[in-house]
């Protein structure tokens, strides 16, 4: 590993929309939408600029959608069954085609989609799209299969609940029927529409939180269908395990070992899917809701996909840390979220009733792991650092995104307009505000105001706007260059919480390093009270330096502030003024 990932993940249809009309589930024409097209050589230029390696375009495979295709032989959809008016990108139609409202000729959206990677290549990042393994939407038909690959369920046995080589599960003699709408809600808002009641299911599958009954909640995920990898409905698995010690073993092992393995039909068909959109340039995958597949399908397909390209980036969706490291070793996973506790335990700081002492004990639990644990403050599932849900100010963030950025040598992830401070706050139509919706037609003010027209240089952004993309720019740059941050860790903030006056757990500190790099890097989550102490160095990490009993330079990587390092008595001590929601990266020269 020569340097940190950072991933820029965009929604892909909100990206380059210049609307702002934001009637709630407002149609393309009243509300606009975002091409392929709009990632143009200077919007790629301004993403990488920002300290960008890698852009995770989310929302490109072609999912259900409430607008008239027909002409292009893609058959309508019942708003009954497509969360949204635009549609959710986890209820893909068809695997091996992308989303006909990104395309400026929908005739010709895969050209442009390939287009959109080549300029993504020539700016020197890596293109990333979703694959979503547990399930496809309710109307899934793949009317654009490659010669000779079968949609899925197409020879399904619906006569019976399983079957091995089945596609979905089934209820036989059952109907699917529409949920009872709840609190108000209705399909497009109650707005009438000819293909509303048309979708006929029979027998009807299991839905894709594996509900096994013909009626879904409306809470249930209505919308798609759970996908059969060879379990049972009684859990037992109708495949062949992994031998107990596998996780030690590499990919080409793996690979070996599935060889010759009689798998379920869905595997082969994921792993075909796969390497279907490594072929058409795609550098690596996130896996939605990974956790709900079994670890052995993992197994087949990480290895498959790093037999192709042994450099193929492959991040998933895993909220349970008794399971972290089995999708990891087990499953060939590249990185996982580190949610649960890391996330979590970051919003609460923010929140202002966290303590930073979870910070560091979480750390050393994912010590052996820890770069494999893909950091992030904002994604499409969490609510916006700005939106008063959250904390209501994208300044509380900037601490937050220090920590996150510089803890580990994992990769580091921010979401579209987290850089300009996006609340969130419109009314989109499916949903509630906070996040900014995936499933209608929408602006994004805020990000808007960057976008300028689409001369993306933040043209209209607020002083405050533009400040903050600064700092983003200016942390995300040097974390990519930083040695430091691929090389050791370790937390000195206990020690200064016991002997440090002042210091209490609104602060954090650690450092990091490498042979040629030394950083002490020191954070104040609070909104409201400045902090003034003597950070202490212990004597042992002074020593692990080969550090002597001078005084050494230090220069704060975000900003350019110096400081001095002194050595008395073996010690270390730096004279630290922290203003609110203030952070250091000092650099010792």
């Amino acid at each position: 590993m020569n340097s940190k990932i950072v991933v820029y993940h965009v929604f892909t249809r909100l990206f380059g929309n210049t609307n702002t009309t934001n009637r709630p589930w407002g149609t393309i024409e009243e509300n606009g939408v975002g091409k392929f097209a709009d990632f143009s050589e200077r919007a790629l230029s301004e993403i990488k600029d920002l300290g960008v390696t890698h852009i995770w375009y989310t929302g490109v495979l072609h999912h259900a959608v409430i607008r008239d295709y027909t002409a292009y032989g893609i058959s309508n959809d019942d708003p009954n069954i497509v969360k949204g008016r635009a549609g959710s990108p986890y209820a893909v139609k068809d695997y091996y085609n992308v989303n006909p409202d990104l395309a400026i000729d929908p005739a010709n959206r895969l050209e442009e989609f390939k287009a959109l990677i080549d300029r993504t290549h020539e700016q020197g990042m890596k293109v990333i799209i979703d694959i979503v393994p547990n399930h496809v939407s309710r109307a899934y038909e793949g009317i654009t299969n490659p010669k000779g690959v079968k949609s899925f369920g197409v020879d399904d046995d619906v006569t019976l609940t399983y079957k091995k080589n089945n596609n979905f599960y089934y209820i036989p003699g059952s109907t699917f029927e529409v949920p009872d709408w709840k609190d108000g809600y209705r399909p497009l808002g109650g707005e009438e529409n000819s293909n509303i009641g048309t979708f006929v299911e029979k027998p009807a599958k299991w839905t894709g939180n594996g509900v096994r009954s013909p009626k879904p909640d409306m809470n249930d995920w209505y919308e798609t269908v759970r996908v059969n990898y060879g379990v049972r409905p009684d859990g037992s698995l109708d495949f062949d395990l992994l031998p107990h010690d596998f996780g030690e073993r590499d990919y080409e092992e793996h690979f070996k070992f599935w060889k010759h393995k009689d798998v379920p039909d869905s595997w082969v068909k994921f792993k075909n899917i796969a390497l279907y959109w490594l072929d058409f340039g795609v550098d690596g995958f996130r896996y939605d809701m990974a956790e709900m597949v079994p670890v052995e399908f993992w197994s087949f397909m990480n290895s498959s996909i790093k037999m192709k390209n042994k450099d193929a980036f492959l991040m998933a969706e895993v909220y349970n840390p008794d399971l972290y490291r089995t999708y990891i070793h087990k499953g060939k996973m590249d990185y996982l979220y580190d949610k649960v506790d890391f996330y979590d335990g970051l919003k609460h700081i923010m929140k202002g009733y966290g303590w930073s002492d979870h910070i560091p004990v979480v750390q050393k639990g994912v010590r052996d792991i820890e770069h494999h644990m893909l950091h992030f403050l904002e994604n499409h599932d969490e609510q916006r650092i700005a939106s008063p849900e959250f904390v209501g100010n994208a300044e509380i963030g900037k601490p937050a995104m220090v920590v996150s950025a510089t803890i580990s040598t994992s990769p580091t992830m921010i979401y579209f307009g987290q850089e300009v401070g996006e609340p969130a706050a419109e009314n989109a139509g499916f949903g509630s505000a906070s996040r900014t919706s995936i499933f209608d037609y929408i602006g994004v003010p805020h990000f808007q105001r960057w976008v300028n027209d689409k001369k993306y240089d933040g043209g209209q952004l607020s002083k405050e706007e533009t400040a903050l993309r600064d700092f983003y720019k200016r942390l995300l740059n040097f974390t990519i260059s930083s040695k430091a941050l691929i090389g050791h860790y370790r937390e000195i903030h206990f020690y200064n919480k016991e002997l440090t006056e002042n210091y209490n757990h609104r602060v954090l500190s650690f450092v990091r390093w490498s042979k040629d790099q030394k950083l002490i890097i020191v954070v104040n989550f609070d909104v409201n009270e400045s902090f003034s102490f003597d950070l202490k160095l212990p004597i042992d990490l002074i020593e692990e330096w080969g550090m002597k009993e001078e005084q050494y330079k230090l220069m704060d990587a975000l900003y350019g502030k110096e400081n001095e390092l002194k050595i008395i008595n073996r010690e270390g001590h730096v004279a630290i003024d922290l203003v609110p929601l203030q952070s250091y990266i000092f650099e010792i020269y």
